[in-house]
Protein backbone atom coordinates (compact mmCIF):
# COMPACT_ATOMS: atom_id res chain seq x y z
CA UNK A 1 0.00 0.00 0.00
CA UNK A 2 1.65 3.25 -1.35
CA UNK A 3 0.66 6.81 0.72
CA UNK A 4 -1.09 9.25 -1.28
CA UNK A 5 1.13 12.12 -2.28
CA UNK A 6 1.58 15.31 -0.48
CA UNK A 7 -0.20 18.60 -2.11
CA UNK A 8 2.20 20.87 -3.27
CA UNK A 9 1.89 24.08 -1.01
CA UNK A 10 -0.80 26.23 -1.85
CA UNK A 11 1.44 29.78 -3.64
CA UNK A 12 0.82 32.62 -0.92
CA UNK A 13 -1.56 35.20 -1.51
CA UNK A 14 -0.12 38.45 -1.59
CA UNK A 15 -2.34 41.94 -0.58
CA UNK A 16 0.01 43.78 -1.83
CA UNK A 17 2.41 42.99 -4.68
CA UNK A 18 5.49 44.74 -6.23
CA UNK A 19 4.53 46.38 -9.16
CA UNK A 20 6.99 48.47 -11.64
CA UNK A 21 6.07 51.71 -10.17
CA UNK A 22 6.36 50.32 -6.77
CA UNK A 23 9.47 49.09 -7.56
CA UNK A 24 10.81 52.04 -8.56
CA UNK A 25 9.21 54.01 -5.68
CA UNK A 26 10.69 51.85 -2.97
CA UNK A 27 13.94 51.57 -4.84
CA UNK A 28 14.10 55.60 -4.67
CA UNK A 29 12.85 56.11 -1.15
CA UNK A 30 15.59 53.67 -0.22
CA UNK A 31 18.11 55.46 -2.18
CA UNK A 32 17.39 58.36 -0.72
CA UNK A 33 17.50 56.49 3.02
CA UNK A 34 20.84 55.37 2.38
CA UNK A 35 22.00 58.32 1.27
CA UNK A 36 20.54 60.12 4.42
CA UNK A 37 21.91 57.57 6.71
CA UNK A 38 25.32 57.59 5.41
CA UNK A 39 26.14 60.91 3.86
CA UNK A 40 28.33 62.26 6.83
CA UNK A 41 30.53 59.41 6.69
CA UNK A 42 31.66 60.88 3.03
CA UNK A 43 31.39 64.66 4.22
CA UNK A 44 34.44 66.88 3.46
CA UNK A 45 36.50 68.83 5.78
CA UNK A 46 35.47 71.56 4.28
CA UNK A 47 31.28 70.25 3.74
CA UNK A 48 30.41 73.07 7.08
CA UNK A 49 28.90 69.33 8.37
CA UNK A 50 28.08 71.62 11.78
CA UNK A 51 26.05 74.18 9.64
CA UNK A 52 23.95 70.83 8.95
CA UNK A 53 23.57 69.76 12.58
CA UNK A 54 19.83 71.35 11.97
CA UNK A 55 18.80 70.07 8.79
CA UNK A 56 16.70 67.18 10.36
CA UNK A 57 13.27 68.67 10.00
CA UNK A 58 14.06 69.52 6.49
CA UNK A 59 14.84 65.58 5.92
CA UNK A 60 11.62 64.54 7.83
CA UNK A 61 9.82 66.70 5.52
CA UNK A 62 11.84 65.37 2.18
CA UNK A 63 11.01 61.47 3.09
CA UNK A 64 8.05 61.48 4.61
CA UNK A 65 5.79 62.24 1.24
CA UNK A 66 8.68 59.72 -0.55
CA UNK A 67 7.24 56.41 2.15
CA UNK A 68 3.64 57.64 0.86
CA UNK A 69 4.40 57.20 -2.80
CA UNK A 70 5.06 53.97 -2.13
CA UNK A 71 1.75 53.84 -0.64
CA UNK A 72 0.33 55.76 -4.15
CA UNK A 73 2.53 53.77 -6.33
CA UNK A 74 1.17 50.28 -4.95
CA UNK A 75 -2.39 51.41 -5.26
CA UNK A 76 -1.77 52.71 -8.94
CA UNK A 77 0.48 49.26 -9.90
CA UNK A 78 -2.67 46.60 -8.42
CA UNK A 79 -5.06 48.26 -6.30
CA UNK A 80 -5.01 48.21 -2.27
CA UNK A 81 -8.69 46.85 -1.79
CA UNK A 82 -10.91 47.54 1.88
CA UNK A 83 -9.52 44.07 2.95
CA UNK A 84 -5.96 45.08 2.73
CA UNK A 85 -6.10 48.40 4.38
CA UNK A 86 -8.00 46.78 7.12
CA UNK A 87 -5.03 44.01 7.59
CA UNK A 88 -2.61 46.88 7.28
CA UNK A 89 -4.65 48.76 9.93
CA UNK A 90 -4.83 45.76 12.74
CA UNK A 91 -1.62 44.75 12.04
CA UNK A 92 0.02 48.51 12.54
CA UNK A 93 -2.38 48.94 15.35
CA UNK A 94 -0.84 45.65 17.03
CA UNK A 95 2.44 46.38 15.90
CA UNK A 96 2.25 49.87 17.76
CA UNK A 97 0.44 48.44 20.78
CA UNK A 98 3.19 46.15 21.70
CA UNK A 99 6.43 48.86 21.10
CA UNK A 100 5.77 50.33 24.12
CA UNK A 101 5.30 47.30 26.33
CA UNK A 102 9.00 46.68 26.73
CA UNK A 103 9.42 50.75 26.76
CA UNK A 104 12.62 49.91 25.19
CA UNK A 105 14.22 48.72 28.29
CA UNK A 106 17.23 46.98 27.95
CA UNK A 107 16.49 46.65 23.93
CA UNK A 108 13.46 44.73 24.83
CA UNK A 109 10.87 45.25 22.21
CA UNK A 110 8.63 42.57 21.17
CA UNK A 111 6.99 44.24 18.13
CA UNK A 112 9.84 43.03 16.04
CA UNK A 113 8.80 39.49 15.85
CA UNK A 114 5.89 40.42 14.63
CA UNK A 115 7.07 42.37 12.11
CA UNK A 116 8.85 39.56 10.84
CA UNK A 117 6.28 37.40 10.89
CA UNK A 118 4.27 39.15 8.89
CA UNK A 119 6.57 40.47 6.51
CA UNK A 120 7.03 36.82 5.80
CA UNK A 121 3.31 35.68 5.06
CA UNK A 122 2.29 39.28 3.08
CA UNK A 123 5.03 39.63 0.71
CA UNK A 124 7.66 42.20 0.70
CA UNK A 125 5.48 45.30 -0.78
CA UNK A 126 3.06 44.78 2.24
CA UNK A 127 5.75 44.51 4.60
CA UNK A 128 7.70 47.91 3.83
CA UNK A 129 4.28 49.53 3.49
CA UNK A 130 3.35 47.83 7.58
CA UNK A 131 6.80 48.78 9.07
CA UNK A 132 7.00 52.40 8.38
CA UNK A 133 2.83 53.03 9.25
CA UNK A 134 3.65 51.16 12.64
CA UNK A 135 6.79 52.99 13.39
CA UNK A 136 4.53 56.05 12.52
CA UNK A 137 1.76 54.87 14.89
CA UNK A 138 3.83 53.53 17.47
CA UNK A 139 5.67 57.52 17.70
CA UNK A 140 2.24 58.87 17.88
CA UNK A 141 1.06 56.45 20.90
CA UNK A 142 4.15 57.11 22.86
CA UNK A 143 4.94 60.79 21.40
CA UNK A 144 8.16 60.12 20.26
CA UNK A 145 7.40 62.33 17.55
CA UNK A 146 10.70 63.69 16.24
CA UNK A 147 13.48 64.01 13.32
CA UNK A 148 14.21 60.61 14.23
CA UNK A 149 11.15 59.24 13.06
CA UNK A 150 11.62 59.00 9.34
CA UNK A 151 14.79 56.80 9.52
CA UNK A 152 13.16 54.86 12.07
CA UNK A 153 9.66 54.25 9.57
CA UNK A 154 12.53 53.92 6.70
CA UNK A 155 14.30 50.98 8.88
CA UNK A 156 11.78 48.71 10.21
CA UNK A 157 10.15 49.15 6.62
CA UNK A 158 13.79 47.32 5.46
CA UNK A 159 12.92 45.08 8.10
CA UNK A 160 9.42 44.15 6.90
CA UNK A 161 10.46 44.06 3.36
CA UNK A 162 13.76 41.91 4.01
CA UNK A 163 11.19 38.85 5.66
CA UNK A 164 8.94 39.31 2.57
CA UNK A 165 12.56 38.50 0.19
CA UNK A 166 13.61 35.63 2.09
CA UNK A 167 13.44 32.35 0.55
CA UNK A 168 10.92 29.56 0.06
CA UNK A 169 7.46 31.84 0.93
CA UNK A 170 5.37 29.02 -0.84
CA UNK A 171 7.08 25.44 0.27
CA UNK A 172 8.83 26.17 3.30
CA UNK A 173 6.99 25.08 6.57
CA UNK A 174 7.13 23.90 9.70
CA UNK A 175 11.06 24.14 12.00
CA UNK A 176 13.08 25.55 9.32
CA UNK A 177 10.96 28.19 8.46
CA UNK A 178 10.70 29.41 11.84
CA UNK A 179 14.71 28.82 12.53
CA UNK A 180 15.00 30.76 9.26
CA UNK A 181 12.73 33.38 10.17
CA UNK A 182 14.27 33.60 14.08
CA UNK A 183 17.76 34.00 12.29
CA UNK A 184 16.43 36.79 9.83
CA UNK A 185 15.15 38.03 13.30
CA UNK A 186 17.95 38.33 15.27
CA UNK A 187 20.21 39.42 12.48
CA UNK A 188 17.58 42.35 11.33
CA UNK A 189 17.10 43.54 15.22
CA UNK A 190 20.85 44.08 15.64
CA UNK A 191 21.19 45.98 12.19
CA UNK A 192 18.17 47.55 13.07
CA UNK A 193 19.95 49.25 16.25
CA UNK A 194 23.41 49.42 13.82
CA UNK A 195 21.62 51.56 11.52
CA UNK A 196 19.92 53.62 13.39
CA UNK A 197 22.87 54.86 15.29
CA UNK A 198 23.94 56.64 12.19
CA UNK A 199 21.26 58.58 12.43
CA UNK A 200 22.40 60.62 15.84
CA UNK A 201 25.85 59.60 16.10
CA UNK A 202 27.47 62.38 13.48
CA UNK A 203 26.11 64.65 15.57
CA UNK A 204 27.13 63.72 19.26
CA UNK A 205 30.33 65.83 19.16
CA UNK A 206 30.95 65.65 22.93
CA UNK A 207 32.22 61.50 22.97
CA UNK A 208 35.54 60.19 23.54
CA UNK A 209 37.81 61.15 20.82
CA UNK A 210 38.03 56.99 20.14
CA UNK A 211 34.57 56.96 18.85
CA UNK A 212 33.45 60.55 17.86
CA UNK A 213 32.75 61.45 14.55
CA UNK A 214 35.54 63.31 12.32
CA UNK A 215 34.08 65.29 9.59
CA UNK A 216 36.62 64.94 6.73
CA UNK A 217 38.61 61.69 8.22
CA UNK A 218 38.97 58.78 5.83
CA UNK A 219 36.17 56.87 5.39
CA UNK A 220 38.05 53.43 6.76
CA UNK A 221 38.59 56.13 9.89
CA UNK A 222 35.20 56.84 10.39
CA UNK A 223 34.06 53.39 10.20
CA UNK A 224 36.17 52.26 12.37
CA UNK A 225 34.51 54.78 14.76
CA UNK A 226 31.27 54.03 14.34
CA UNK A 227 31.83 50.69 14.86
CA UNK A 228 33.88 51.19 18.08
CA UNK A 229 30.83 53.54 19.08
CA UNK A 230 28.15 51.07 18.22
CA UNK A 231 29.91 48.15 20.80
CA UNK A 232 30.08 50.67 23.21
CA UNK A 233 26.79 52.14 23.50
CA UNK A 234 23.96 50.17 21.96
CA UNK A 235 25.13 46.54 21.36
CA UNK A 236 23.74 46.35 24.96
CA UNK A 237 20.34 47.11 23.50
CA UNK A 238 20.80 45.48 20.14
CA UNK A 239 21.73 42.06 21.48
CA UNK A 240 18.96 41.62 24.21
CA UNK A 241 16.23 42.79 20.84
CA UNK A 242 17.59 39.68 19.05
CA UNK A 243 17.21 37.33 21.94
CA UNK A 244 13.88 38.86 22.27
CA UNK A 245 12.72 38.26 18.96
CA UNK A 246 14.19 34.80 18.29
CA UNK A 247 12.54 33.34 21.80
CA UNK A 248 9.27 35.12 20.78
CA UNK A 249 9.79 34.17 16.95
CA UNK A 250 9.99 30.48 18.17
CA UNK A 251 7.68 30.49 20.84
CA UNK A 252 4.62 32.35 19.15
CA UNK A 253 5.43 31.70 15.40
CA UNK A 254 3.50 28.94 14.54
CA UNK A 255 0.44 30.22 15.82
CA UNK A 256 0.90 33.81 14.64
CA UNK A 257 2.23 32.54 11.10
CA UNK A 258 -0.94 30.51 10.82
CA UNK A 259 -3.15 32.48 11.63
CA UNK A 260 -2.08 35.20 8.85
CA UNK A 261 -1.68 32.73 6.27
CA UNK A 262 -5.60 31.56 7.32
CA UNK A 263 -6.84 35.73 7.18
CA UNK A 264 -5.01 36.14 3.60
CA UNK A 265 -6.89 33.04 2.33
CA UNK A 266 -10.22 33.97 3.42
CA UNK A 267 -9.31 37.74 2.36
CA UNK A 268 -8.80 36.15 -1.13
CA UNK A 269 -7.03 39.18 -1.82
CA UNK A 270 -6.06 38.38 -5.71
CA UNK A 271 -9.50 36.74 -6.08
CA UNK A 272 -10.77 39.02 -9.02
CA UNK A 273 -14.47 40.30 -8.83
CA UNK A 274 -17.13 39.50 -10.53
CA UNK A 275 -20.32 40.79 -10.66
CA UNK A 276 -23.57 38.65 -11.58
CA UNK A 277 -27.21 40.13 -13.56
CA UNK A 278 -30.32 39.80 -11.21
CA UNK A 279 -32.06 36.79 -11.85
CA UNK A 280 -35.67 37.69 -13.56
Amino acid sequence: MTAAPRKPAQPQSRPVRLGRRSIAALGLVSAVGVVAFGWPLLAGPNSGFGEHAQDAPWLFAALLPLLLAVVVATIADVGLDAKAIAMLGVLAAAGAALRPLGAGTAGIEPMFFLMVLSGRVLGPGFGFVLGAVSMFASALLTGGVGPWMPFQMLSMGWVCMGAGLLPGPDTLRGRRELWLLAAYGSVASVLYGTVMNLQGWPYLGELATGVSYVPGAPLVENLGRFIAYCLATSLGWDLPRAVVTVLLSLALGPAVLKALRRATRRAAFEAPVTFEAPKP
